[in-house]
């Protein structure tokens, strides 16, 4: 059973909730459903360019899809959220941590804002754990031992 289809005014709230802080993104994608008709006029007079996928061509939706399932098992699937702001602190911690220090197969393990990479300091170097979103990731460093 499809979940029941909203009235353009709440769509057009959510959308206006979406971008809280007055920034809003330079594009947004959508799909070929008619459904979005109204909803891409409003998105276009926020000053945001519409881009559609290719009629009939759902591989287009993967690169979102990817990203969805990577936040679902990498931090939705082990912390429970307790309200809306908890939410936005673990998003915002975590895209912290996905740009800065979680590494890529795509980007030859690096990380998409880049990471130097690390040398031992000497022998006798120790691995430190920083840990970030909470706990549940970390990021890895040499430090000299004491």
């Amino acid at each position: 059973m499809s979940p029941p289809i909203q009235p353009l005014s709440r769509v057009k709230q959510q959308l206006r909730e979406a971008f809280p802080f007055d920034e809003t993104p330079q594009y947004l994608i959508f799909d070929n459903d008619t459904i979005f008709g109204a909803v891409k006029t409003f998105v276009e007079s926020m000053g945001i360019h519409v881009k559609q996928t290719a009629f009939h061509c759902p591989w287009q939706n993967g690169a979102m899809e990817r990203v969805f399932g990577s936040l679902r098992r990498e931090l939705l699937d082990h912390v429970v959220v307790l309200n809306e702001d908890h939410l936005r602190r673990l998003l915002k911690e975590y895209f912290t941590y996905y740009h800065q220090d979680r590494t890529h197969l795509a980007l030859g393990k690096d990380a998409p804002n880049g990471r130097l990479e690390e040398i031992p300091p000497n022998a006798a170097a120790l691995v430190e754990a920083q840990p970030r979103v909470g706990g549940l990731h970390h990021r890895y460093l040499w430090r000299n031992a004491a």
